[in-house]
């Protein structure tokens, strides 16, 4: 099953390499890591999508609570939330095609970023499953190169007010000692 996890970390060195290497010693395929600055200066959030039975993530999200730098963990699955992710894609299509590309990517409510002689780069947001469908659509046309953002999710409404004042409160309770040992010199768990 499909898991949506989001963290609110403390903005230090070496947290996403942390989360990362806690992934890695238990041998979970990460689909999706982003990480972005938040409103607040202190915090970042990562958002991890992952593949796993209910039992497994949630022993996953019990090891990333337990991080230092972690303010706060929460899987939405079961909750009211919105995910976004980004592509830009190059389709090698020349002048007697590109109409028929462009009409592909204005269906998806897509944008045309950059036009040459032989090429084009459109961009679409949206949903995993929505940039699917347009790259399945596109990929008879040529695709030359392409990039991903990774899916970034936050909770709908007054959810993520709660989250906030939590993480707000937390911060400056969770801070890494000078002397605590880094991730990659503890042994796994």
């Amino acid at each position: 099953m499909r898991h949506v996890i989001s963290a609110l970390v403390i903005n230090e060195p070496g947290v996403l390499a942390n989360v990362a290497g806690m992934f890695a010693a238990r041998g979970f395929n990460i689909d999706s890591l982003v990480v972005g600055r938040t409103e607040n200066p202190e915090l970042s959030r990562m958002t991890i999508v992952v593949h796993g039975d209910d039992n497994t993530i949630e022993q996953v999200r019990k090891q990333l609570a337990k991080l230092v730098p972690v303010v706060k963990v929460r899987d939405f699955t079961g909750l009211s939330y919105v995910e976004r992710d980004l592509v830009l894609v190059t389709i090698g299509v020349g002048p007697d095609k590109r109409n028929e590309v462009i009409e592909i990517v204005n269906l998806f409510r897509g944008h045309v970023v950059d036009v040459a002689r032989n090429s084009l780069m459109v961009q679409l947001a949206g949903t995993e499953d929505k940039l699917e469908a347009m790259l399945e659509l596109l990929r008879p046309y040529g695709i030359k190169e392409m990039a991903r953002t990774g899916v970034i999710a936050m909770t709908r409404g007054n959810q993520n007010s709660r989250d906030e004042a939590e993480a707000k409160a937390t911060t400056t309770k969770r801070t890494r000692s000078k002397t605590a040992p880094t991730g990659p010199s503890l042994p796994p768990s």
